[in-house]
């Protein structure tokens, strides 16, 4: 069976992602992948990839794209695919279709993509999972790096894989759409303290808001500015995804996938892993709060 993907249209921004490429810091590149893994997850095991199978992630909506499918004699025959994450409206040759279920498409058959009403990244997984070249055993582009394909254009084609498992058997695995005000729980630290006692409070009741001015790399934010109890600069320090850091001007960046591997301001905070993959979501001048982590003895939670 020969199968490709079709971009006709790519949208704002779309790009290729699986779960990333850990271990490569020590030479400058991140991890990546997708900034909400748990939607990619989930439409690779839709359609019975698995989990790690590169997917298109589509910022704010926009794709129009064609499926190719034939089998080795050339007939044509259909493939499964399935959109997560940001709910936005879909068809297949204007036929409207579901999120969080399989679609069967057959060859030729074009899928387009609405705005989403509600987050940022539509997720769209095709059964054998794309396969264009990996680079560092993963597939995903990097915007920091320009490690991995480039974001897709009108024109390019991806191949699609043979699959490898059976399909689930699942017809709809419904999500909640993102919320209208993003809670995020925080471990404090590790620099938290090179501010004010003021400004750690204002940290975890202030409401903030997510710029325009974000992307893959890091969300800026914008709220009140928090302000440092001492002088001086940090020598650079390893970041990860979720860092919560406050250059000069108090205002924090939340770091994302494709965030630098060092930084050389404080970091207040860092999200809880758990709770990343809504940190992806988040788009513009949406509100946000965060709630700092405590420990309990069967585990942590929120304050």
């Amino acid at each position: 069976m020969t199968s490709a993907l079709e971009v006709l249209a790519p949208g704002p921004l779309t790009t290729v992602q699986d779960l990333g490429r850990p271990g490569w810091a020590h030479l400058g590149v991140s991890a990546s992948g997708a900034a909400d893994t748990a939607s990619l997850t989930l439409a690779n095991r839709l359609v019975g990839n698995p989990e790690n199978a590169a997917a298109l992630e589509i910022t704010f909506g926009g794709l129009q794209a064609r499926l190719r499918c034939r089998r080795p004699d050339n007939t044509p025959t259909v493939r499964y695919l399935a959109l997560t994450g940001a709910p936005c409206p879909a068809t297949v040759n204007d036929r409207p279709v579901s999120l969080n279920a399989p679609v069967p498409v057959g060859d030729n058959d074009v899928l387009a993509l609405g705005t989403p009403a509600s987050g940022l990244r539509t997720y769209l997984a095709v059964r054998g999972g794309l396969t264009p070249p990996a680079t560092l055993g993963s597939r995903s582009t990097d915007l920091l790096s320009g490690t991995g394909p480039a974001p897709l254009r009108p024109g390019d084609t991806l191949p699609v894989g043979e699959p490898v498992s059976p399909m689930p058997g699942v017809d709809l695995a419904p999500r909640s759409a993102p919320p209208a005000e993003f809670v995020l729980r925080v471990w404090p630290g590790p620099r938290d303290d090179w501010f004010e006692q003021a400004s750690l409070t204002n940290f975890f009741t202030a409401r903030w808001e997510a710029t325009s001015n974000s992307n893959r790399v890091g969300i800026r934010l914008t709220g009140p500015a928090l302000r440092r109890s001492r002088t001086g600069e940090l020598p650079a320090e390893g970041m990860v995804r979720g860092a919560l850091q406050v250059p000069p001007n108090g205002q924090p960046v939340l770091f994302l996938a494709d965030h630098p591997v060092t930084g050389g301001y404080p970091v207040i905070g860092v999200v809880h892993q758990a709770d990343l993959p809504l940190a992806g979501q988040i788009s513009p001048g949406v509100p946000i709060r965060f709630r700092p982590v405590v420990f309990r003895r069967a585990g942590c939670t929120a304050r």
